[in-house]
């Protein structure tokens, strides 16, 4: 079975979804190609013991597939990279290296996102172009001079293939960096190639505000929910059969195209830890698994608020602390609003001054009744009782922008600077999941697996 997912020259009619994305009413449409089937998980006999070990890697990625398929998406052409650390095969050797070594393939150029190539610079730091010192290749910047590929740097390219590994939060940049790369290759007339990996936290959570259309920006290029519950290669596809997704004229989009290389083995009930990978760090503050459940549950509690996330230099997005507040405090006053799913614990880690750092790790408990988002909005208003009468009112211009692009609901700020700690919270959080809930069933078109 070809392990490559082609779309190619699309002219599509407008979906419901794309509706919900743009703020068109337009009609329905089914999705243009079935999911592919993947093969079934190894059966073990109850009967056989010792039991059989479970296989060392039960998902491939897009990059392996594109492997064992001999390369075939790629053959014959000159390509450029657009990754970062996190792109490696299942064995942990760099895509970089794996496409210089492809026979029948030309790699001729890299394109780098936020935190570069190595994942070295600080978050929203620009870097500039330069030239790989481990392959000589020249490395353009995508968080510098420019966002999206220039006509010069694509020029010559056949295909720009993307291997990213994004976290399944809205803000997080990749999937910016992905839709902004596809807009400039399909204006150009350069083929995409999407490498799929893994939503770590599986295909399943869907929970937070959509982000409104005045708020689209390097932190949010998609008006989806916060926690989005697709994987890049299905928000590529969306971005590329949707109309309006992407910023370019239909007739453009159409003719753009687009191959995704799923992966293997994934299905959409699995998290990260189910994968079998080594989860490589995406980002200086992502370098685990434990830190991506936090960026989804924190990330926008801390904006502005006066908590702040992380101890010492151990536990980013999972360790809270509020000046002035000790962490007794904030544990009696957490569980009084007995959130679903989470606990609250004591911890203390050595700090950045060689003196302890005490502060409250936050536990998910139970995953099915865990709302990933729920979390920050309480802690949103519980900082405007510790921090009266309400720190997002006095917010000034450039933070409130910050605020906006980052949480993606005019609707929440107005109402948060408006009524403080009195904020309707109950009535946005079951708003939130009823939008939720319609959006993953109008982006199940988009689906590449069950």
């Amino acid at each position: 079975m070809s392990g490559v997912f082609p779309l190619p020259r699309l002219c599509l009619a407008a979906s419901a979804l794309a509706a919900w994305l743009t703020g068109c009413a337009v009609a329905d449409r089914t999705g243009v190609t079935p999911p592919l089937a993947l093969a079934p998980s190894p059966v073990v006999e109850k009967a056989a013991p010792p039991k059989p070990e479970p296989p060392p890697f039960p998902v491939m990625l897009g990059i392996d597939v594109l492997a064992a398929d001999g390369f075939a998406a790629v053959q014959g052409k000159t390509i450029g990279l657009l990754t970062h650390p996190a792109g490696v095969n299942r064995n942990g050797v760099s895509s970089v290296e794996v496409l210089r070594r492809a026979p029948g393939v030309k790699l001729v150029s890299l394109f780098a996102p936020e935190h570069s190539l190595y994942g070295d610079v600080k978050a929203g730091e620009n870097f500039k172009d330069a030239v790989d010192p481990r392959t000589g290749l020249p490395v353009y910047s995508l968080h510098g001079d420019n966002r999206k590929p220039t006509a010069a740097q694509l020029k010559g390219l056949d295909a720009l293939v993307i291997d990213l590994q994004d976290i399944g939060v809205r803000s997080y940049t990749y999937n910016v960096t992905m839709r902004y790369a596809m807009e400039a290759c399909f204006t150009h007339g350069v083929e995409v190639i999407l490498l799929d990996r893994p939503n770590p936290l599986g295909g399943l959570k869907v929970d937070g505000p959509h982000l409104d259309a005045e708020f689209m920006s390097g932190v949010g290029a998609f008006r989806i929910p916060y926690v989005h519950g697709l994987t890049m290669g299905e928000l590529a596809r969306m971005a590329a059969t949707a109309p309006g997704v992407l910023p370019i004229p239909d007739e453009v989009r159409a003719k753009g195209k687009l191959t995704i290389v799923p992966m293997r083995g994934w299905n959409r009930h699995m998290r990260w830890p189910e994968t079998g990978l080594t989860f490589a760090p995406t980002s200086p503050m992502i370098r685990d698994f434990a830190a991506v459940v936090g960026y989804a549950m924190i990330g926008l509690g801390c904006e502005y608020s006066g908590f702040k996330h992380g101890l010492g230099r151990e536990h980013p997005f999972r360790g809270l602390t509020f000046r002035g507040k000790n962490p007794d405090t904030l544990i009696k006053d957490l569980e009084a609003l007995r959130i679903p799913g989470i606990g609250f614990r004591k911890v203390s880690v050595p700090g950045n001054n060689g003196q302890p750092a005490t502060g409250v790790y936050v536990e998910v408990l139970d995953w099915e009744d865990w709302n990933p988002t729920e979390l920050s909005f309480h802690l949103m208003r519980l900082a405007c009782v510790y921090d009266p009468p309400n720190p997002f009112a006095k917010l000034p211009a450039k933070e409130t922008r910050s605020f906006n692009i980052h949480v993606g609901s005019r609707e929440w700020h107005t109402a948060l600077v408006r009524d403080g700690a009195a904020v309707n919270l109950p009535a946005f959080l079951a708003r939130w999941k009823e939008r939720a809930a319609i959006y993953q069933q109008q982006t199940k078109k988009y689906w590449l697996y069950p």
